[in-house]
């Protein structure tokens, strides 16, 4: 069994729920992470943001809760049917985790529409990738595109036994075509083909719209008391 030393970051304003703090546990920097080593702390309801590896760790709230999709278990419902029907004809192209114009462009349209008020508006091409990139996981930009033009990006971390939805961005121009849905359908879809067990999909917050919607895949599974359990809702 390895050793990896963590440390506890300070109380701030959580991200997701107003009016309440937050803290998190951290991987130290100084660690030598490497993807079969993030595999494990995945199991153990960490994530990574760039290269920070992290779990809340709030005093007061337990309201992050880390889930998984067994992705052979998968059945899509009504509105996920008619979500893959609406993009029968959307093209995926799986690419390296490069620095690109079209996609950073697409990035900034994107968080002014949905975050404008959040610190990620206005973030310079650096902030970009050390959002969405990482020196150490095997990391893919799969593109999507409608009509031979740029419409969405979903980033993928990938592992032996899963992968990990990271962030999943598109043009507003495209918002009807619902690709935060699909980009998670066709990651179970690719998934499920490669032989994956399990599609990680972060943190669901059930009073959060913005991180609820996961519970919308099911069979869903939730990390509570440090063990995997079916759904409870």
């Amino acid at each position: 069994m390895i050793s990896i030393p963590l440390f506890l970051s300070q109380e701030h304003p959580c991200g997701y729920l107003e009016n309440e703090q937050a803290k998190s546990l951290f991987v130290h920097p100084s660690y030598p992470i490497t993807p079969s080593i993030y595999a494990q702390l995945l199991k153990q309801g960490f994530r990574r943001s760039g290269d920070d590896v992290y779990r809340p760790q709030c005093p007061y709230c337990s309201a992050c809760i880390p889930v998984r999709l067994p992705v052979e278990k998968f059945k899509p419902n009504r509105n996920q049917k008619r979500c893959m029907i609406k993009n029968i004809d959307t093209q995926a192209i799986v690419k390296p985790p490069v620095f690109e114009q079209a996609h950073y462009e697409m990035y900034l349209r994107y968080q002014a529409v949905r975050h404008s008020n959040g610190s990620m508006a206005k973030g310079s091409p650096e902030d970009y990738l050390d959002f969405l990139g990482s020196s150490w996981c095997d990391t893919c930009f799969v593109e999507f595109s409608i009509d031979n033009e740029l419409a969405g990006i979903a980033v993928i971390d990938q592992f032996e036994e899963a992968w990990s939805a990271v962030y999943t961005f598109f043009d507003p121009k495209f918002s009807s075509y619902s690709l935060g849905v699909y980009a998670v359908l066709w990651q179970i879809e690719q998934a499920a083909l490669q032989k994956k067990e399990f599609l990680y999909l972060g943190f669901w917050i059930k009073a959060c719209k913005k991180m609820a919607y996961k519970s919308d895949y099911q069979p869903i599974q939730f990390f509570i008391d440090n063990q995997w359990i079916d759904s409870p809702i």
